[in-house]
């Protein structure tokens, strides 16, 4: 969840919705927890946990409309890739997680993991690569934010699930 900017600016923008912010570090969450009270967001919940386990081993089946992996930690050297939450095996657990028709907005500034990100989804064919929407593009995140400020793009990538 990082800082929580865009969680709180999406979570304002649609108050129709329900939020779950998944962070490990206290920290942070404690930062969203006060951004969302100043915000008067009620639509906003927070969990502190690895967001592979709780998509395993928590989240019922067809529960989530859409999952949103905005800058998830790169592990840039190569023997650390497996530490990566994006894999193969991890669209199969987004896969039962979301409704029919649900989608994940992938982002990252890392062009090697987003070419592992699209390789993952890409050998899932329960998954169909669609347009992320500009509507969505204009709420960025922290980590968006200070990679644009240095020159660095924001790679984007969405997949819905197949019926």
């Amino acid at each position: 969840a990082g800082d929580g900017s865009f969680l709180a600016a999406y979570a304002k923008d649609h108050p129709e919705l329900n939020f779950l912010g998944v962070e490990r570090l206290l920290g942070r969450l404690r930062k969203i927890e006060r951004k969302s009270r100043r915000n008067h967001l009620g639509n906003v919940r927070l969990i502190r946990i690895e967001a592979a386990y709780l998509t395993q081993f928590l989240l019922p089946a067809g529960s989530v409309a859409a999952v949103h992996i905005y800058f998830p930690d790169p592990w840039p050297k190569r023997r650390h890739w497996k530490n990566r939450l994006v894999t193969p095996e991890f669209t199969e657990l987004l896969r039962r997680a979301l409704q029919p028709e649900g989608i994940v907005y992938l982002r990252t500034d890392n062009e090697d993991y987003f070419k592992q990100m699209l390789a993952s989804f890409k050998e899932n064919p329960k998954f169909g690569e669609v347009e992320t929407p500009s509507e969505l593009s204009a709420f960025i995140t922290d980590f968006e934010r200070n990679f644009k400020l240095r020159g660095i793009p924001t790679l984007r990538a969405a997949y819905r699930k197949q019926s």
